[in-house]
């Protein structure tokens, strides 16, 4: 196709551009609308967080302390060991000695 042949086709689609562009321009702003109202029902209708008070009598407990303790250790356990572990029995051979089968979620 020729330069010539180019320019008629953006000329072209130039005059047809207008009548396209509102309606699109209209399309987009109906989204934006629909959006932003969502948005604010969303946030409307979100209650305001606060934190809870301190219990001294009840975060003094000899299991509440103990669990201070003993929740990184667990932590630590689970990932360094456990998860390992898992990925392990995941691979074959041990996949079909262990029985491992993969999870379907839906």
């Amino acid at each position: 196709m020729t330069s010539s042949g180019i320019a008629q086709q953006r000329l072209d689609r130039a005059t047809r551009e207008p009548a396209r562009s509102g309606r699109v321009r209209r399309a987009a702003l109906r989204r934006i609308a629909v959006g932003l109202l969502g948005l604010g029902l969303v946030l409307g209708m979100a209650a305001p967080a606060s934190a809870d008070d301190y219990k001294r009598r009840k975060s003094g407990h000899p299991v509440r302390i103990a669990a201070y303790v003993l929740h990184p250790i667990g932590v630590l356990f689970d990932t360094i060991l456990l998860r390992p572990a898992h990925w392990l029995v995941t691979q074959e051979p041990f996949k079909t000695i262990f029985g491992h089968e993969q999870r379907r979620y839906r």
